[in-house]
């Protein structure tokens, strides 16, 4: 087995290779403290319309992500970008945030090129017909359905974006009596996951987030296999060094089986006493508050 130095020195286009080698790679990436990031990063600049140039920082942002994903051999990205819980933040915030940045990921040039450069085949999963359904941003739809078709040639990578995408319990319902009714048979999962995403999508293979540690907006895909990462830092930053780090970690280190502790060296077997003696009262995923934002525990503190 390569070693992670080895691994961490590679160019970019052989982690890719060994990437795909691996299989179909469906990573769920749903990118968390956007306006952190913002904050943190461009809050001392001074904007004539700073909610234009909150988009088209942050609209760069994601998108140089996306790429960063697909250059080292990911081919599906499923990404929730809106939740039902962005319309409790008030009708200004809808409409200069949500529904703008929204329509921005299917119509604005910068999101066009890069589908176009990257060949990436759009689709949009979720509620949002529902939800949307007789409210001022309906149209929105009609401009999921146009990047769809417009994208729907391109083969080289998949892009997913999720929208009102919680739970997804009775619109399968819905859609298993649907195909009952003009098939005579219930739907197997392949069929499901296909009506419900718009084409067939494997099991996720990787789940990479931030902030509080949990998991959600990717129904049916979850098959408790999937290796979780979660960052310290917002989303927005994560580095090429970290996404080898987090590749490596998936190839490699969580696809060895467990060992036999008959076997294990002394050596061995008292570095994991040591380590768990040292550890046994820590918890991944324990935080604390500071001005109302949470930070994980047992890290490394510079606050």
């Amino acid at each position: 087995m390569i070693t992670l130095d080895d691994f961490l020195n590679l160019p970019k286009r052989e982690i890719a290779k060994l990437v795909r080698e691996s299989g179909n790679q469906v990573c769920i990436f749903p990118i968390n403290g956007t306006r952190r990031w913002f904050a943190l990063e461009h809050g001392h600049e001074s904007f004539d319309n700073p909610i234009e140039a909150y988009m088209d920082i942050s609209g760069q942002a994601h998108i140089d992500l996306y790429r960063l994903m697909f250059d080292y051999g990911v081919d599906t990205l499923l990404t929730p970008i809106f939740g039902g819980e962005l319309f409790r933040r008030g009708d200004e915030y809808m409409q200069k945030i949500g529904a703008d940045g929204l329509a921005r990921i299917a119509t604005h040039p910068d999101f066009l090129n890069f589908y176009n450069e990257y060949d990436v085949r759009v689709r949009f999963y979720g509620d949002y017909r529902k939800e949307l359904k007789n409210t001022s941003y309906a149209h929105l739809c009609e401009l999921f359905d146009q990047i769809t078709e417009q994208t729907l040639s391109h083969t080289s990578h998949r892009l997913f974006f999720g929208v009102f995408a919680t739970d997804a319990t009775e619109t399968v319902a819905e859609l298993g009596v649907r195909y009952h009714s003009e098939n005579g048979r219930v739907p197997d999962r392949r069929t499901i996951v296909s009506m419900y995403y718009g084409e067939h999508i494997n099991p996720a293979s990787i789940y990479i987030s931030s902030d509080k540690f949990w998991v959600f907006d990717y129904p049916l895909l979850s098959s408790g296999e999937e290796d979780l990462y979660f960052m310290v830092a917002p989303c927005l930053y994560l580095s090429d060094v970290q996404l080898r780090h987090i590749l490596y970690d998936h190839l490699f280190a969580r696809s060895i089986d467990h060992p036999d502790y008959a076997d294990m060296s002394k050596e061995g077997f008292l570095a994991m006493k040591k380590f768990y003696t040292h550890n046994r009262e820590k918890t991944l995923g324990v935080g604390k508050m500071l001005d109302n934002v949470w930070y994980p525990l047992h890290v490394d503190e510079a606050i």
